[in-house]
């Protein structure tokens, strides 16, 4: 099968992929007890699923008993200017890198897709594709497969593209030869760890996702807790900080599809335009993106916070037109916004 994967590892660079390797699914025992441990202390806060099929989670080869390979890839998205640079513009917000435009899920599971397509048609066997949307360990198979490292602050990082880039995973029945894992390379470097606006890393490589910002602004319902919202800055959808600021980004690949490119109504959006949205101008505005998911109400309970962080009067209306909100809790946030601005 040597010459099959040579291709299979040609033809994913055809793609747009910008990394591609091969791995066991049984090539990663250290994730069982390591998430455990992550579950047991709570470092998951409200993600629920996280504990929902965690013998899945904890062993990629029950996921599908009959798979012998999983081919793991690097899709780039890296951006083209300094994502850090708009946490100054306050009467802006700052939406992370990988949501400026449209939803990932949908371009890299396109590619698997075709690339699996291919790999049938030239080897047989059966796949299956996974980016994100399954219960697969995809930094720690991207580690197994040689891709890169989990680096300190938990992300794959690698010395050939540094740490912005989308995983994705192609689970075949085919015996394809595994390559070398990689090691890690941060040393004593601390540069993500320091970066983090709410010291959300209790240890280098732990995360306890209850302070990230990410998590905060993506995954946590209800109110954010009050002394972490002045932490959060402008940030209203996800934070790059941690991989913003990683020495082995001076590597880091273009991304080759426009797709990834920011639109340029969220580059940098005015917050007060965000906090008027309605829930029917929000689904509108945010079509196609993965900022769609969460919903108008928590998106503009970030958007007020940002505003509560901004300094800015002339954003005090804004904030107070929304203390009577259906939604409880964006009323709650215009409330803190306002109050924060009239101190």
């Amino acid at each position: 099968m040597g010459g099959l994967k040579e291709r299979l590892i040609a033809r994913a660079l055809e793609e747009g992929f910008v990394a591609a390797r091969v791995c066991r699914p049984d090539a990663v025992p250290q994730v069982a007890p390591r998430l455990r441990a992550w579950l047991e202390a709570g470092y998951h806060g409200d993600m629920g699923w996280m504990e929902r099929r965690v013998e899945w989670r904890g062993d990629p080869a029950a996921l599908w008993p009959e798979a012998r390979s999983v081919l793991m890839l690097a899709e780039s998205y890296a951006p083209g200017t300094d994502p850090m640079a708009r946490l100054a513009w306050r009467d802006r917000g700052v939406i992370s890198v990988y949501a400026q435009n449209r939803d990932y899920h949908d371009v890299v599971k396109k590619r698997l897709k075709r690339l699996a397509r291919w790999l049938i048609n030239e080897g047989g066997g059966e796949v299956k594709v996974f980016v994100d949307t399954a219960p697969v360990p995809e930094k720690a198979l991207g580690q197994a497969a040689g891709l890169g490292w989990q680096g300190k602050h938990t992300n794959l990082v690698s010395r050939d593209w540094g740490n912005w880039a989308f995983l994705g995973s192609v689970f075949t029945t085919l015996e394809l030869e595994p390559d070398v894992a990689e090691v890690d390379h941060c040393g004593s470097c601390r540069a993500c760890l320091d970066a983090c606006p709410t010291g959300a890393f209790p240890a280098p490589y732990v995360l306890d996702a209850r302070l990230c910002i990410s998590y905060l602004t993506i995954e946590h319902h209800g109110p954010v807790d009050a002394a972490l919202r002045p932490l959060m800055g402008n940030r209203i959808y996800g934070c790059d900080d941690c991989l913003a600021v990683c020495p082995w980004n001076k590597f880091a690949v273009a991304a080759s599809d426009i797709r990834y490119a920011a639109r340029d109504d969220l580059a940098a959006p005015a917050l007060a335009d965000l906090a008027r949205l309605d829930d029917a101008a929000f689904r509108a505005r945010f079509s196609g993106s993965p900022i769609k998911r969460i919903g108008r109400g928590r998106f503009v309970r970030n958007v007020l916070y940002a505003i509560g962080n901004s300094g800015d009067q002339g954003l005090r209306a804004v904030a107070e037109a929304l203390t009577g909100d259906d939604d409880p809790v964006v009323a709650d946030a215009a409330r803190w916004a306002a109050a924060r601005l009239a101190d």
